[in-house]
């Protein structure tokens, strides 16, 4: 049986109506795809918390978690990942690379473009649909 893993991730918007994606590097799982960043839900933790200090460790700045968008579950060849996406604003800093290939500010026009990992596709669609 496939271990299930536990995720969130955030959909920061800016100012501009832009939100960040980041690009997996090739040391990771999933490697070269884009997602909303975030990582895994420690014990202990509720997916809010969680999804706050994996921004603060990864990218170095601070947000807020706002309402839920998605909860997502799916399989991958090795793991079964369920992804809660969360809304979220900047509270204090620019998020800086530290274990990311590369990362971007998109517009809900062009998010759909980019290449994302399977888990976060709903979320995308949704997040595209909004005005």
């Amino acid at each position: 049986m496939k271990k299930l893993v536990h995720v969130v991730g955030a959909i920061i918007e800016n100012e501009n109506n832009e939100i960040f994606c980041a690009l997996r590097s090739p040391e990771m799982s999933l490697p070269n795809y884009w997602e909303f960043p975030g990582g895994k839900i420690e014990n202990g933790e509720t997916p809010e918390e969680a999804l706050a200090r994996e921004i603060k460790e990864e990218f170095n700045c601070t947000i807020i978690v706002g309402q839920k968008v998605e909860d997502t579950t799916y399989e991958y060849e090795k793991v079964v990942v369920r992804l809660e996406t969360y809304k979220a604003k900047l509270m204090d800093g620019e998020p800086t690379v530290s274990e990311h290939a590369d990362t971007k500010w998109v517009t809900r026009s062009e998010i759909l473009a980019l290449n994302f990992a399977p888990a976060d596709i709903p979320a995308v669609e949704k997040i595209a649909r909004e005005k």
